[in-house]
């Protein structure tokens, strides 16, 4: 038994504040004020000047990717193509693989405002093949020897540039998969449980991850199932397969399905394909890209309804947003049911009318706050494309909140990198006031909204008695410092089921041997 004392954040209904806590066999036995004598004996936790608080929901992320890519090499700081270039050029040295993966690479961070060129990589890397992809994770740029031996499958797909070697939409598609299926399932393992250590460090406890793209036979979703069967030291994964086909997940025995990529109903941004209501204003213009007609996606949300799933579909432009607000609210239409829990993902430029649809019919919105005054995607590119308006209309979090409309954050990792703390101080920190949020509403759709999400929150999310005791020490109480020092908050310690978090890291064998004996429903 354990007894924390001092700012102890429940984040319950009512964001009560208590100064005592106590852990008794990884469960959450006494919160209150006033320590009863049954839990005197318990060891004491002085928190001092530090704050308990929920363990975080990354509630969006490609967890498979993620991994895949935080083992590979990350150029989002890099400041010039010429500092890329030299950083692809060490890590091909050093690399042993035949098939290299860098991530992260954005015109808009770079001195050159341009992404690298296909030439240029021949020039740092002409013997391995090497894809790099841009930090929206819906690009990639390939040098000449991937090319070569992926030109006859790409060369006739939406999205083929050999010129400059940038690959998107479809013929991206294609690239991602080749590379995926040439990881082996033992470094595939061994990644992701160096990913669950690196969350872990940043105090989440949960993540939700959207898989089925970029690896043979969606193998990605089969692995990632056994990994979070085998998992030992209380870590969480809830998967999405992303297919937009429902025996994707009930083959599995997932109660959800959806994601991005197949589930994407259009593209991003930086990409110049988010599909919109209005054109660009820049000289490319356009309305960007609606991946499929709403008949396929109503007809795709109303079988997912009717068989039980809980649904979630990325949608970033207004013109996609539309179109999945559309077609959940025809699905609950056809089968109402109370309580689903769908969602939106992204939802960086909603309308009036898609906004007022997911308040009636109750569907959620996983966002991601860390998207507000991004370096990869400034505010300056967003308005130079879309306009001042539009622009100041981006990821109204504060207008969902408003709405009672349920929001949760998650990092879309590999786009960003997971950090809540970078999540609760973009939403609180907001350039545009009026979207932005009160600290104690950014810690709950960081913590509680996350878990409830995915029918968690009976169990995980708030600090409440009868609850599994995941919890995190932050440096300090982010409700009693000013929203300008969010950012200089620090994760000191993760504790999963009352225990000091445990590293994930062990033989892959004993890891697939305990994937496939468990009887545990983590996933």
């Amino acid at each position: 038994m354990k007894c924390y004392e001092g700012s102890i954040l429940s984040v319950n209904a009512g964001n009560d504040v208590f100064r005592y806590l106590v852990e008794d066999k990884g469960k959450i036995v006494y919160v209150g004020n006033t320590l009863p004598a049954s839990c005197a004996h318990a060891e004491k936790i002085a928190l001092g000047s530090r704050a308990l608080i929920p363990s975080f929901a990354d509630t969006h992320q490609h967890f498979a990717s993620f991994s895949t890519f935080q083992a590979g090499l990350n150029v989002m700081d890099a400041a010039s193509n010429e500092e890329i270039s030299e950083m692809i050029r060490a890590f091909s040295a050093r690399s042993r693989g035949s098939a290299l993966i860098c991530f992260g690479a954005s015109p808009y961070s770079v001195r050159e405002g341009r992404l690298i060129s296909r030439e240029e990589l021949d020039a740092v890397c002409p013997d391995k093949e090497i894809m790099v992809v841009k930090y929206d994770g819906h690009a990639c740029i390939v040098n000449s020897k991937l090319l070569k031996k992926m030109e006859s499958k790409v060369k006739d797909l939406r999205g083929y540039h050999p010129d400059t070697g940038e690959m998107n939409q479809e013929a991206f598609f294609k690239f991602s998969d080749h590379i995926s299926s040439s990881l082996s399932l033992v470094d595939m393992v061994a990644n992701m449980m160096d990913a669950v250590d690196f969350m872990a460090a940043r105090g989440i406890g949960m993540v939700h991850t959207v898989s089925g793209i970029g690896f043979p036979m969606d193998l990605d979703i089969s692995i990632e199932k056994l990994f979070a069967k085998s998992l030992r030291n209380g870590f969480q994964l809830r998967v999405f397969p992303q297919p937009m086909n429902v025996k994707a997940a009930l083959s599995r025995k997932l109660p959800r399905i959806g994601g991005c990529f197949e589930s994407a109903l259009d593209g991003c941004f930086g990409s110049h394909d988010a599909a919109m209501n209005e054109p660009y204003v820049d000289s490319e213009g356009g309305n960007g890209v609606l991946y499929y007609s709403d008949e396929k996606v109503i007809n795709f949300c109303k079988e997912a309804n009717r068989a039980g799933l809980q649904i979630e579909m990325h949608a970033i432009g207004d013109r996609a947003f539309d179109q999945a607000t559309r077609a959940l609210k025809e699905a609950l239409d056809d089968y109402p049911r109370t309580d689903h829990r769908h969602g939106i993902i992204h939802d960086c430029l909603p309308t009036d009318e898609g906004i007022r649809i997911c308040a009636d019919y109750g569907i959620t919105m996983p966002v991601q706050s860390a998207f507000i005054n991004w370096k990869q995607e400034p505010d300056a590119y967003l308005e130079s494309i879309m306009g001042a308006e539009r622009c100041a209309r981006l990821n109204p979090i504060r207008s969902f909140l408003d709405r009672g409309i349920l929001v949760s954050f998650g990092s879309d990792a590999p786009c960003t990198t997971p950090d809540p703390i970078v999540w609760m101080d973009k939403a609180v920190n907001n350039p545009n006031p009026d979207e932005a949020v009160s600290i104690q509403d950014a810690l709950r759709m960081c913590t509680y909204n996350g878990y409830y999400t995915t029918f968690d929150e009976k169990e995980r999310g708030s600090l409440e008695v009868g609850k599994i005791a995941d919890m995190v020490i932050l440096s300090a109480n982010p409700y009693a410092i000013p929203g300008s020092e969010l950012k200089d908050l620090r994760v000191e310690k993760l504790i999963l089921g009352g225990e000091d978090y445990r590293s994930a890291k062990r033989s892959v064998a004993s890891a697939f041997l305990d994937g496939m004996t468990s009887r545990s429903k983590a996933y």
